[in-house]
């Protein structure tokens, strides 16, 4: 776990229950959907609901309190190349995320602020500009 880290979220419109793994090989969220060599997490909540929302495209958005099974380190598709310093708190693995439980009642983004992400998700797609792997 990373010092100073009491959870870490996970966003997504999978349906889980406490117990499953979450393991590298499904197909990503974002970009071309080829499998993910990385599970993600991160230890701000309103992270992993930003991540579920743009992952349901509108519908059935769940976020989770993950535990990963191996080694972390800062997610490069936020940190220092975009956002100097890891602000999200943004992290991978390439080992599973235990599912501890699922976060209800939490507050969705706002819906402006959804749909710029949700359209400059679009157009990085359209320009071929994949996450890092």
């Amino acid at each position: 776990m990373i010092e100073g880290t009491a959870h870490y979220f996970h966003g997504t419109k999978v349906a889980l229950r406490t117990g499953d793994r979450i393991v590298p090989g499904h197909a990503a969220n974002y970009g071309a959907g080829r499998p993910a060599g990385w599970v993600y997490m991160t230890a701000r909540l309103e992270i992993a609901v930003l991540a579920a929302e743009l992952a349901a495209d509108g519908a059935g958005a769940r976020v989770y309190v993950v535990e990963p099974e191996a080694e972390v380190e800062d997610d490069p598709n936020v940190t220092d190349k975009k956002f100097p310093g890891n602000p999200t708190r943004s992290y991978r693995t390439r080992g599973a995320l235990r599912v501890l439980g699922e976060v209800t009642g939490w507050t969705p983004t706002e819906a402006g602020r959804l749909a710029d992400l949700r359209a400059f998700a679009a157009r990085t797609r359209a320009e071929g500009i994949e996450p890092i792997d």
